[in-house]
């Protein structure tokens, strides 16, 4: 077939490789979720399954490939930071736009039922996903803060909002207006001295969103070998555990990464 008459058509598929030496972050995010989320009658202002079978999606897609290093989750959205020298697909944007966010899609749908086992699925999820290239270590930085602030202010507006609709009797509309124009210290006054909130209390998985991170359990060392006692005994050679690469372990966290600490302590994230 290429080398008939028709092999032509190639000619016009045009070359969409990712600039090497950057960092790579890939965000996706669920399309038309209002929807989907009152279809399946998700609760407000979080949903406890939601999150975790989002968070049971990612840890399944950095299984799957090991050049993600770094996963954030909020909602219906995840951001994934690749490692600079990551050759997936040799860097060609479309081919690992959409493997990863058709392996998402599938580990969502396929994990429905561990999370939702009382909940049918009444039709088919979609996310989209986007690639982005970020030259400095700061940029990704700045990234991920970014989303965990945008965390925090989708949070605290929603769960105000639900407070004021659930218990205080509001509509929709209404507790809208009410919103309009506060800050964040309001909307807390709000919480607590109408319905006893303590919002530095809410669990932080909704207030910080939830990291995904591939650290980093131990060093490379050099292979070596075990031999008998002084080379003297004839039994066999044994080789030691291979721990010529890095050894590492996924985990869930909901914690801080605007900060210095979570990056000061896993400075292989940043650096290939």
């Amino acid at each position: 077939m290429a080398g008939s008459k028709y092999a032509y058509v190639r000619r016009f598929e045009l070359p969409d490789n990712l600039l090497p030496g950057t960092h790579i972050v890939f965000r996706l995010d669920g399309h038309a979720f209002h929807k989907f989320s009152d279809e399946h009658a998700f609760a407000k202002p979080n949903d406890l399954r939601a999150l975790e079978l989002m968070d049971h999606a990612a840890q399944r897609l950095m299984e799957e490939h090991p050049d993600i290093l770094l996963g954030f989750g909020e909602s219906d959205e995840y951001s994934f930071l690749l490692k600079k020298s990551a050759s997936l697909y040799n860097r060609r944007s479309a081919k690992i736009a959409t493997l990863l966010t058709s392996f998402f899609t599938s580990a969502y749908v396929y994990h429905w039922r561990d999370h939702f086992p009382d909940t049918p699925l009444r039709y088919p999820p979609s996310f989209d996903g986007r690639l982005v290239l970020y030259p400095a270590n700061q940029h990704v930085r700045d990234y991920f803060s970014w989303r965990q602030a945008d965390t925090h202010i989708n949070n605290m507006y929603n769960t105000t909002f639900w407070a004021l609709v659930q218990q205080g009797g509001e509509t929709t509309t209404q507790a809208d207006a009410t919103l309009k124009g506060t800050i964040s210290s309001q909307k807390q006054e709000i919480l607590f001295s109408r319905f006893g909130v303590n919002y530095s209390k809410v669990p932080e998985r909704f207030r910080k969103g939830s990291v995904i991170v591939r650290d980093l359990i131990s060093e490379p060392q050099p292979e070596s070998n075990v031999e008998g006692d002084g080379g003297h005994t004839h039994s066999p050679r044994k080789k030691r555990k291979d721990k010529s690469k890095p050894q590492y372990t996924i985990q869930i966290l909901h914690c801080d990464i605007i900060k210095d600490d979570f990056w000061l302590a896993r400075q292989h994230l940043l650096e290939d």
